[in-house]
């Protein structure tokens, strides 16, 4: 029972133990380790006559003078008190912001709206956005052999697919809907996003070929497209300008073995989730799963023989991609794909592995990433789902230090988001994970959803906090950080400026988007008049709904110019991150909780539908 009060009258409980997690005594039906209570339970109506409930006081005014100095100087202290209340809720204070006073249904349906305007391939026409067809339908065509790669999304302003982020995308996504699926239904949302998870696993399911036979190698396709700033070796991705429904140029594929184990493992991850978002569909959900049983089978073979590498070492496979997406290690990655496929099937080899490899992920972590959840370190995510594990499914002793390992590190890390000791923040409030860094509203993302999502974890086993070294938090430190940053990304800072394309009236106008910057005009457009629109000081002539561009810099300053990317681009992987952060942090559905417990809007036992000890 949670923030209930328990009537002696209606509810006469004779015995009672105590609760280590909420340090009180909690009432009992059963004696077991109880102690019994010798409880009177009387009513008003039964006490004597002398215990009347009212009384007849004989007061007398011996001075009206005194008494009416009494009165006006009391009507002249509430006054005051009344007035210094206004003017102390009316007065701007920084850093404090107020609420989810905002449209979040609205934000939320921008945000997944952003991954419809990024959609490569046979574009559906029932999208309502109406600068983007159909592009890249020859994608694949270059690679020898030949492979059917149309689809996916486009990373951001360019037009270059990358497997490793998209991968991210769709595992974040996924585990937002697992965890909020019944917000997203209340808000009418849940097929919306539904629908952009499965245009990302379809597209994953491409890019990984399974061998036929024992000596035919493992084929994943890390990328399609690529480009520099130069035009000698002619157009390309970066350096031309152009609408994806106008590309001519030629598409490079890059191609991987099973040694790239840091995208063997996010793709593990991606269709593992995914299957659990669609495990009603079920030939749909064993599909994803037996292609993440697989990938996964080679890729840890590649790791227990030393052969293990990140994507972006082996130039064939990552080289392309090391100046957007570099990867600064791959055990993560491994464990986050058995975590996620343990989740998806039960079987506890796949964790047994991720526990096992735990420490050695978090020991291979760079300072520069400590805290961080982001395309490139799922290291804290990876501890906030094995705290889960700890806090809703007792597993035994086999996974104890591990698990407790964990909860620790994630009390730590929400400790370290409270604490301007460890990460710092502008003068308006956004923390600041990695200030030598672009793009610090990705950053502010993810910790919000993460945080939000551990104190909804702490709500439902009735904690009010957490500890950690040299300090504590509470539940409400951690929903005044989570929701600060999802206000300040909406619009409560210094330029009062929603960085969510779209969302209210001050927005960035010339996101480095090439699709929203060229008038939808019917024409073909050349590289070369591609060039007027990136320099062009005019406002985008299409909206790029919901996509969150890169943010201001440490000092919340912020220049809406296009041909200023790290001001003004967005990606998919950003936008994950917001969407789960937004979702996580809206009202939950009317409705009382099946628990019995505090409606929270989270699906606590969904993720375990496959987990049993047995297994």
């Amino acid at each position: 029972m949670i923030g209930s009060s328990i009537s002696a009258e209606k509810y006469p409980a004779r015995f009672v133990h105590t609760s280590p997690e909420s340090d009180r005594l909690l009432p009992c039906t059963s004696q077991g380790k109880s102690i019994e209570l010798d409880v009177l339970t009387t009513g008003f109506d039964s006490l004597p006559p002398k215990f009347s409930k009212s009384y007849d006081y004989e007061l007398v005014i011996a001075d009206r003078t005194h008494y009416k100095r009494f009165v006006y100087i009391s009507l002249t202290i509430a006054v005051l008190i009344l007035a210094l209340g206004l003017v102390l809720h009316f007065l701007p204070h920084k850093n404090h912001h107020h609420g989810p006073s905002k449209n979040l249904t609205l934000a939320v349906n921008q945000a997944i709206t952003f991954f419809d305007a990024q959609k490569s391939g046979n574009y559906p026409s029932n999208i309502p956005i109406r600068f983007r067809g159909s592009s890249g339908l020859g994608d694949g065509n270059s690679s020898n052999p030949p492979a059917d790669l149309v689809g996916g999304f486009y990373d951001s302003g360019n037009n270059i697919k990358f497997t490793f982020p998209t991968a991210y995308t769709i595992t974040l996504l996924s585990w937002s809907v697992i965890e909020y699926h019944q917000k997203y239904a209340d808000i009418g949302e849940l097929e919306h996003i539904k629908d952009v998870i499965k245009w990302g696993s379809d597209y994953l399911l491409k890019v990984f070929v399974a061998p036929n036979a024992s000596s035919d190698p493992t084929i994943l396709y890390s990328q399609v497209g690529t480009g520099n700033d130069t035009r000698n070796s002619g157009p390309n991705d970066i350096n031309c300008w152009q609408r994806p429904e106008d590309m001519r140029y030629k598409r490079p594929v890059s191609v991987c073995d099973a040694t790239a184990s840091d995208l063997a493992g996010e793709i593990v991850a991606a269709l593992s989730a995914a299957s659990m978002v669609f495990k009603e569909e079920k030939e749909y959900s064993v599909r994803l799963t037996k292609a993440a049983e697989k990938l996964y089978e080679v890729a840890e073979k590649e790791d227990q023989i030393h052969r293990a590498e990140t994507y972006t070492t082996i130039d064939a496979c990552g080289g392309a991609a090391r100046k957007f997406y570099n990867s600064s290690g791959y055990k993560d990655e491994l464990v986050w794909g058995g975590t996620w496929l343990y989740f998806a099937t039960g079987n506890h080899t796949y964790l047994d592995y991720a526990t096992a490899n735990f420490a050695a992920a978090a020991k291979n972590e760079t300072m520069a990433d400590k805290g961080i959840f982001y395309w490139n370190n799922k290291l804290t995510a990876n501890a906030v789902l094995f705290t889960r594990l700890l806090f809703f499914r007792d597993l035994g002793s086999l996974y104890e230090e591990t698990l407790g390992l964990s909860s620790n590190m994630t009390d730590q890390l929400m400790c370290s988001y409270l604490s301007e000791e460890n990460f710092n923040r502008t003068p308006g409030g956004l923390i600041l994970l990695r200030p030598d860094n672009g793009g610090q509203l990705q950053f502010a993302a993810t910790a919000s959803f993460l945080s939000k999502l551990y104190s909804d974890y702490l709500t439902l086993i009735i904690r009010s906090g957490g500890n950690c070294t040299g300090g504590s938090f509470s539940l409400e430190m951690l929903h005044r950080f989570s929701i600060s940053q999802v206000n300040y990304i909406l619009g409560d800072n210094p330029k009062k400026m929603s960085y969510m394309v779209g969302f209210g009236d001050n927005y960035p106008k010339h996101v480095h988007h090439r699709s929203a910057s060229i008038p939808w005009d019917g024409q073909y457009h050349t590289c070369d008049e591609g060039d007027r629109w990136l320099h062009s000081q005019d406002a985008n002539p299409n909206t790029l709904l919901g996509a969150m561009v890169a943010g201001p810099d440490q000092f919340d300053d912020f220049a809406d110019e296009r041909d200023k990317p790290w001001f003004t681009e967005p990606s998919i992987a950003s936008n994950a991150g917001l969407v789960a952060a937004l979702i996580a942090h809206h009202d939950p559905p009317r409705v009382s909780s099946p628990s019995g417990g505090p409606n929270l809007g989270l699906d606590i036992m969904g993720m375990f539908e496959k987990v049993h000890l047995d297994s």
